[in-house]
Formats: structure tokens, C-alpha cells, sequence
């Protein structure tokens, strides 16, 4: 089958949160909305027809958790990213940002740390410090229009109250897909000082441009013992509504301790169409999988070539992963106020600004480049006039 991103979606009355929003975040809502993570490309047909067809039996009661739930995602990690996962390393968890939230209050005390490393996605920050946990900044280097991690730095702002560190790994909004050899020295770094590695590796799917994705657990057995890895098909197949998410915690300790507390709490119970949607994408994606990121490659190019052509002052970072682009937008010399103005009030669009990112993203936007090509030229016209 062929699908057909360049489809345009109208959204209107689905209560979406990229238009929904606008107003409250942006202060207007005639904005074209290229900032929330999710793709404005249809769900792909084999799942809405695996949720059309459990809607055809019309009791939605308490239901059991498939075991094919649980096969279907071992397969996945293990044809994709050559990782060989237990069925009793994995538990359901309802959203990786949730996750993140449990395990703060499951791992660290109120006067313990977690150590983030920024730019990066802004609720590994306001996730602990709204928790009452103190933040740690390990911030990344910059190097040749991509980042690196610091680990001189890192091993200057830890203490033996840094209990947890938070890896976004590919990286968010970078789109860096960290090589093994960064990830073994993390994991030693951290097993060496007692510090819980979670893993977001939500965006593992959508390496680009020949790049590899690697799970963080897998890189070596000191990694195994301190990782939390969380994950789902939520960003892949555009399904994050459902909520489909799932940890895997190979350390028999560090598992029984979280999901213990998330089974007293009834946290690890997936809702009737999470499995559902993830046995679909799992099983019947790989083929709309691949043209998705050959579509999201092309788009990643005309963006290049826009910018070269008629926007010079504006670089964009090309994503190892994901369907995000960092645009570095600091020739033109603006200040974050101005930066945001320019895009909102006069190019009309809605980003991510950089600096919501922390340490190192001032100057910069985050776009999403999930859209069919035509929303992307207009987005880019829009701001080329603006400027």
C-alpha cells in the first residue's frame, strides 16, 4: 500500500491540542501550529481498522491485557534495535512523561536530585521540579551543528544526592541518536555513582538519514542494572491520544521496587485500546513506518534548501531521529522576545522557542516537520516574508 502524506487533515472539532491551545499559549489563534510533537499525517488505516472492529462489540467492560501485547513489542525492539527483552521486564505505564513522574517519587527523596541535560524536552525539568526535587544541570556541548555530552562537567555538578539522571535518547529537540561509546561512559559514569538512568526512547523508531538508534540498556551490562527504559508507538504511528506506553526495567530490584508501587496504585493497567492500537502498529507497520521516514527525510531537505535559498541566517540542524528540527536562528541577532515575535506576530506560526529547552536553546525554534509538504512551504513563506 501507498499512503499519501501530502493528505491534508482538518483537525476542526477533533479537540486537538495544537490548534486548541493557541490562543492561551500564544496569545492568538491564527497561527499555523508547528510546535506540539505529534504528525498532522492520518493514523494509518490497519489501526483504526483494529480499533473500528473491537468497536463493532459494543461492551466496553474490564477487559484482560493481551499477551500478544507484550510478544508484539519484544519482536519489535528485538527486529529493530537487536535487543533481546524478558516478558518480565516490561509492564504498561499510562505516558513516558507520567512515567518519569512515578519513578522521581518512587527512586528519589524530597532533599535527593535529578541531573537533566539541556537543551532538552521541558518536562524533565518541570516533571521533578514540580515533585519537589531539586534539578542538576549537565548541560550539552555544542559541536559542529549537533551535541555533545559533558562529562567533565558531569562529574563536577554530582554529589551523593544526585540519585537519578534523565537521558533523552534520541535526543529531543536535537534529533541526536547517541553512539554506543557515549552511552557505555553515561552508564559507567552512573553506575559508579549509584545514579538510575530513565531512558526516553520514544522517538527509537524514527532514526533517520542511515542513522542507528541504540537502547540505552543494551549497551552494557552496568547500563541493564541502572536503566529504566521508556518507550512507545505513540510518536511513530501517530497515536499519542491513545496512550500506549511501556517501561522495561531489567534489574530484578530496581523492577520489583517501581512496579510494585505502580501495581498498588493500578498504574500498570492499560485502557481497552492501548493494546490494541500497539499489536496493530506493531505487527502491519513497517512498511508505512519506512514510507513515513522516507517522506520525513524529503521534508527535512526542502527545509535545508528553503533556508540556503531564501533564509541564510537561519541553519537547520539535521535530526539523526525524529520529525523535529532544531533551527538555529541566532545570525539574526535577535533577542528571545524579538525571535518570538517575529515568528508569531508577523510569521504567524506556532514553534517551539528554544529557550523553553533551558541552558543553550536560546536563539533557537523547534519545528516540526510532520506535516504534507505544502503546510511546510506555506510555514516557510510565511516566515520568509516575516523576515
Amino acid at each position: 500500500m501507498t499512503y499519501d502524506f501530502d493528505k491534508i487533515i482538518d483537525r476542526t472539532g477533533s479537540g486537538d491540542l495544537k490548534h486548541g491551545v493557541l490562543k492561551e499559549r500564544y496569545g492568538r489563534d491564527d497561527l499555523l501550529p508547528l510546535w506540539v510533537a505529534d504528525m498532522d499525517f492520518e493514523t494509518p488505516q490497519f489501526i483504526t481498522d483494529a480499533l473500528r472492529q473491537r468497536l463493532e462489540h459494543s461492551l466496553f467492560g474490564y477487559t484482560v491485557v493481551p499477551d500478544e501485547l507484550w510478544t508484539s513489542i519484544i519482536q519489535w525492539i528485538r527486529d529493530h534495535h537487536q535487543w533481546e527483552v524478558k516478558r518480565e521486564w516490561l509492564t504498561y505505564i499510562p505516558g513516558i512523561v507520567k512515567g518519569i513522574g512515578m519513578a522521581i517519587n518512587v527512586f528519589v527523596k524530597e532533599d535527593e536530585k535529578v541531573i537533566i541535560q539541556p537543551p532538552v524536552y521541558h518536562p524533565f525539568r518541570l516533571t521533578p521540579q514540580g515533585n519537589g526535587r531539586k534539578v542538576v544541570y549537565n548541560p550539552l556541548k555544542e559541536v559542529d551543528g549537533t551535541y555533545e555530552m559533558d562529562f567533565e562537567q558531569l562529574a563536577e555538578v554530582v554529589d551523593d544526592k544526585c540519585r537519578l539522571l534523565i537521558l533523552s535518547n534520541p535526543h529531543n529537540p536535537a534529533g541526536v541518536c547517541w553512539p554506543k561509546e557515549t552511552l557505555q561512559r553515561l552508564a559507567h559514569f552512573c553506575f559508579e555513582h549509584n545514579i538510575i538512568v530513565i531512558s526516553d526512547e520514544i522517538h527509537a523508531d524514527m532514526a533517520l538519514f542511515g542513522n542507528k538508534h541504540i537502547p540505552f540498556a543494551s549497551v552494557s551490562n552496568e547500563a541493564a542494572q541502572i536503566s529504566i527504559t521508556f518507550g512507545a508507538p505513540s510518536k511513530t504511528f501517530n497515536i499519542a491520544g491513545i496512550v500506549s506506553s511501556y517501561a522495561i526495567v531489567p534489574n530484578d530490584s530496581l523492577r520489583r521496587r517501581f512496579y510494585t508501587w505502580l501495581e498498588a496504585n493500578e498504574l500498570n493497567d492499560p485502557p481497552l485500546f492501548s493494546p490494541i492500537a500497539t499489536i496493530a502498529a506493531y505487527t502491519q507497520g513497517e512498511d508505512y513506518r519506512q514510507q513515513m521516514l522516507s517522506y520525513i527525510e524529503d521534508n527535512i531537505r526542502f527545509v535545508e534548501d528553503y533556508c540556503r535559498e531564501h533564509l541564510p541566517q537561519i541553519k537547520p540542524w539535521r535530526p539523526q531521529a525524529s520529525f523535529l528540527v532544531w533551527l538555529d536562528c541566532r545570525a539574526l541577532g535577535l533577542s528571545h522576545d524579538a525571535l518570538v515575535d517575529i515568528f508569531v506576530n508577523h510569521a504567524h506560526l506556532a514553534l517551539n522557542d528554544g529557550a523553553m529547552f533551558g541552558i543553550g536553546g536560546s536563539g533557537f525554534m523547534r519545528l516540526n516537520v510532520g506535516t504534507p509538504r505544502a503546510v511546510l512551504l506555506q510555514a516557510l513563506e510565511q516566515l520568509f516574508q516575516a523576515l
